[in-house]
């Protein structure tokens, strides 16, 4: 009998235990499709879509998600810079937002933007921000349901806080680090041919810069690195591997940054909500960088603007 209990105990504890993993390896900071499925309906529960392709929205979202539009709803329209806190409370309360909702993101491009819209939730001082694992490409390739209504809900009462500025970094924050005045380590999130120099910007962008290469120091770790073929994230002991074999595990602050920042903010999450690193955007990103008079360049390839 005593036999019996303890190999009974055993087997508890060993059942606790892979719970345990399972759920460490899925972070609130994700849900997955499954959960919000099932979640569409929960008065709790507010799904924004942020995509950037024209009309993809419209042609159909997931039932009851909200459009935030990357290019005008999370960034100033007149200045270079994110939008502001009380343009923000404004959206936020008209999509119904609570202080005690839960805020799911989802978008194309890899969650690139809607990833970009949760370190703006956690920057305005939100609780409870997440993303939708895998994003809309996912979500169509499982066949799950798209509608084409518009939804509406009753105005929420969030309440912004004041930026919390250790999550953003700025040029003269990542200068510091160049000249090995502050601590951090840089990763350039962007293609292997960008950072070298041997191109300047993705074909067929418009935001350019007239310098070639990477910021000083700067590790090079291609966003996609982060995902699996479907688009959900890696394993948290993928993740964790990954990036201690460059070095980067969580001992000094890091500052992530791209081009404009928007695949930038995918990374920022990985290492920060996922990871729990100290962490920050340069969401002035390259177009800031390498268009900045006076700060140095590292341009393997030597690729010159305007050359021949």
């Amino acid at each position: 009998m005593k036999l019996r209990l303890i190999v009974l105990l055993f087997v508890l504890v060993g059942s606790f235990a892979l719970l345990t993993t399972a759920a460490a390896q899925q972070p609130e900071v994700l849900v997955t499709a499954d959960w919000l499925e099932q979640n569409l309906n929960n008065p709790q529960v507010r799904v924004i879509e942020v995509s950037v392709i024209p009309g993809v929205f419209e042609r159909g979202h997931i039932p009851g998600a909200i459009n935030f539009v990357w290019h005008t709803d999370f960034v100033d329209t007149v200045r270079r810079d994110i939008v502001t806190p009380e343009r923000f409370q404004e959206l936020a309360r008209a999509a119904g937002i609570n202080q005690d909702t839960t805020v799911v993101l989802y978008g194309d491009n890899n969650n690139w933007f809607a990833a970009w819209g949760a370190w703006i939730f956690n920057l305005y001082g939100f609780d409870d921000v997440r993303l939708l694992d895998g994003g809309r490409v996912k979500w169509e390739a499982d066949g799950r349901p798209l509608s084409a209504a518009p939804a509406s809900y009753e105005p929420g009462n969030f309440t912004v806080d004041a930026a919390n500025l250790n999550l953003r970094a700025f040029k003269a924050d990542v200068l510091r680090i160049v000249e090995g005045e502050a601590p951090g380590v840089l990763i350039d999130i962007r293609s292997p041919a960008e950072y070298r120099g041997e191109i300047f910007a993705p074909e067929g962008v418009q935001e350019l810069a007239v310098r070639a290469g990477h910021i000083p120091g700067a590790v090079n770790v291609p966003w996609g690195q982060n995902v699996r073929e479907d688009g959900t994230f890696k394993s948290l002991d993928e993740l964790r591997a990954l990036y201690a074999g460059l070095g980067i595990d969580g001992s000094q602050p890091v500052v992530t940054y791209c081009r404009i920042g928007e695949r930038a903010a995918l990374t920022w999450f990985v290492l920060r909500e996922l990871l729990g690193y100290e962490a920050a955007l340069y969401d002035g990103s390259w177009t800031e960088w390498g268009n900045a008079v006076g700060v140095p360049v590292e341009n393997p390839a030597g690729t010159v603007w305007g050359g021949r």
